[in-house]
């Protein structure tokens, strides 16, 4: 059985679908979910589930008291959902290739620093993209740069909001992210 912890700064729907998805699962299971907020939505979601829950402060997740936790707690593979802070180089060392995130937009484009949520859609609808999507990606030091793992696309209508857009991408997110961290566990042996 694969241990994996979801780190997620935010409401947690993305988590609370992952956790349910694995939760009968013989390949994983979630073992953690670490959030950099006290007040973030997914502390409340996880209280229905048997999933240990640690809030962490950022001396905690740079200085290397989170990565002893994630070495004791053995844990396979890192899932952000939704975490808004950068990867410290010594956790991407230590977990390679066993990183991934997942972005609400089609990278490069709409990607980087301050790139997240409603703002992500709102650059695309100003810009007038025809289309957006999913991008999971293997997570590096920079943000949004890793390699790309897997991409779905939703066609932006002219009458869209960034609301509407948000909504119609999230529904990608939930449909495809649990299968492509099922994926991303049997590329290797642990």
């Amino acid at each position: 059985m694969k241990n994996i912890a979801i780190f997620a700064s935010g409401s947690g729907s993305n988590a609370e679908v992952i956790v349910r998805h694995f939760m009968d699962s013989d390949l994983a299971r979630v073992h953690m979910v670490v959030t950099d907020r006290k007040d973030a939505g997914v502390i409340e979601r996880m209280k229905s589930f048997d999933v240990r829950m640690k809030v962490i402060t950022y001396s905690q997740l740079t200085n290397g008291d989170l990565l002893e936790s994630l070495k004791v707690a053995r844990i396979d593979l890192l899932v952000l959902a939704g975490f808004l802070r950068l990867i410290p180089t010594d956790i991407i060392e230590a977990f390679p290739q066993r990183i991934i995130n997942i972005h609400p937009s089609l990278l490069p484009d709409f990607g980087g620093k301050g790139m997240y949520g409603m703002h992500v859609h709102r650059a695309v609808i100003e810009s007038e993209a025809e289309e957006s999507g999913i991008t999971i990606h293997y997570v590096n030091e920079a943000f949004d740069e890793g390699e790309i793992i897997f991409q779905d696309t939703v066609e932006v209508y002219e009458d869209d909001t960034p609301e509407d857009l948000a909504y119609k991408v999230q529904q990608l997110e939930h449909r495809h992210y649990p299968d492509v961290i099922e994926w991303v566990l049997a590329q290797f042996d642990i």
